[in-house]
């Protein structure tokens, strides 16, 4: 089976350092997959604060992720201080993709690169809405 490609961009909007705490890494000593999920969750999080915005209030309407793609490229351990750098790419009428490159803040080795479809919702009518005009402005190309 071939493996999934991920190509990032050239340019990021972002980075931030996330340390790797002991409940992120598995029972093989190394970062679990399920705690690059929550990393880049927590990445996302304080990509959405630089710009003044929240996961629930861009514009008087909410995010949703709907679907993500992992791509592992070496181990990180406790103790490690992961750098993310994130760009906003594919942007659509209702969305578009969070691209999350992993390195270690160290050796600058890379971890991972993710990517996660994002769209716009409104929670209150339980409906998917169109990417608000001020969060395009920032990072249409």
């Amino acid at each position: 089976m071939p493996r999934v490609k991920l190509e990032l961009p050239s340019k990021f909007h972002f980075s931030t350092e996330i340390p790797v705490r002991i409940s992120d890494v598995n029972y093989n000593d190394h970062l679990g997959n399920d705690a690059v999920l929550s990393i880049i969750h927590e990445a996302r999080v304080r990509f959405y604060k630089k710009f003044g915005f929240t996961e629930l209030n861009i514009e008087g309407v909410g995010t949703i992720m709907s679907d993500a793609v992992l791509v592992y490229r070496s181990e990180s351990h406790y103790g490690d201080v992961i750098t993310v750098d994130i760009a906003v790419d594919d942007m659509q009428k209702k969305g578009f993709d969070f691209l999350c490159l992993l390195s270690n803040k160290e050796t600058h080795k890379e971890i991972a690169r993710a990517k996660t479809g994002i769209v716009f919702y409104d929670y209150e009518n339980k409906k998917i809405v169109d990417m608000p005009s001020k969060f395009r402005a920032l990072f249409q190309p």
